[in-house]
């Protein structure tokens, strides 16, 4: 019994007509133990001992090579490795250049960043400065305003004393 058939026998739900089947090294035999399907018991028989006259590799047998031919197989293939070893040089030295590029960029970045947020800052520092001193222009233009207003007050006061006194 093949594997597929095997498996499309489990979706069968009607019990196979023979209850033991054997194939080569494998016998299945059918247990009606669940209700929704079929369930079996695979047994796996000892391998048999491989004929002398199968060859126990598949790969073909090669002819002997000359020495000539061997050197040649020995130079394409370290032709090929040097071949590989470059093209593998080549990417690691794009990489490093393109890693270079992406720090450059981003160290410029950086810089302007910076640049950008100390002039920022020293605008805003500018700006509050310039506040700070409309604020003190202003107390101070209040600071005479009430020297003179006192001033006018005791001006007031000694004429007013002059005349009634």
């Amino acid at each position: 019994m093949s594997m597929l058939s095997l498996i499309c026998s489990c979706f069968y739900t009607h019990p196979h007509p023979t209850s033991l089947v054997h194939d080569e090294g494998m016998s299945t035999k059918s247990v009606n133990k669940r209700a929704p399907g079929q369930a079996f018991e695979v047994y796996l028989e000892a391998p048999m001992d491989p004929s002398p006259e199968k060859p126990k590799s598949k790969t073909p047998l090669r002819k002997g090579l000359s020495m000539e031919e061997l050197q040649q197989r020995l130079q394409a293939a370290d032709q090929r490795r040097k071949s590989q070893e470059a093209v593998v040089l080549q990417q690691l030295a794009e990489r490093r250049q393109h890693e270079r590029a992406v720090l450059q960029k981003a160290l410029e970045d950086s810089r302007l960043f910076s640049r950008r947020a100390a002039e920022k800052l020293h605008h805003k520092m500018e700006v509050m400065e310039e506040k700070r001193e409309a604020h003190l222009n202003a107390l101070k233009q209040r600071l005479h305003e009430k020297e003179v207003h006192a001033a006018q007050v005791r001006r007031n006061k000694e004429v007013q004393s002059d005349y009634s006194g």
